[in-house]
């Protein structure tokens, strides 16, 4: 079995980009706020808890998060006009300019990464680690049954 190497090189990996992205999105700027920007541009607006799934946290930690987010002009909250309760996120300009630096960021060292293999086991793995990924989802989704 291979479990242990995998584990050792995953989390050598993931400590690599997480230390290069907080640095380089620093101090505008989260990986967590960088995900929440990235779900408004593709979705224009969404509720706050329909973050919770994407970001793995509680409610709580979703609100502060936002309240910060607006604190630095990277998103707006609107009440919705039909039902008060309603709150709807939308992203700003900075918000889109923000955005757009975080994602080169990500993608200048992914592909710094990527650019150390061929193009074809580039493909291969992306391959693989989407057999891993949908595998891991169907496991996740037996558990929450």
């Amino acid at each position: 079995m291979y479990t242990q190497d995998f584990a050792r090189l995953w989390a050598k990996l993931s400590k690599n980009y997480q230390m290069h992205m907080e640095s380089e999105l620093s101090p505008s700027l989260t990986e967590a706020q960088l995900s929440v920007l990235e779900l408004l541009e593709e979705r224009k607006r969404m509720k706050p808890s329909d973050l919770i799934p994407y970001l793995a946290t509680t409610p709580a930690a979703v609100t502060m998060l936002l309240d910060r987010m607006e604190k630095a002009g990277l998103i707006t909250r609107e009440r919705d006009l039909e039902d008060r309760r309603i709150v709807w996120i939308s992203i700003t300009d900075k918000g889109r300019e923000e955005t757009n630096r975080g994602l080169q960021i990500r993608n200048d060292f992914l592909g710094n990464v990527l650019d150390q293999i061929s193009s074809h086991n580039q493909q291969l793995l992306i391959f693989l680690l989407g057999k891993i990924t949908s595998s891991n989802e169907t496991v996740l989704n037996k558990e929450r049954a």
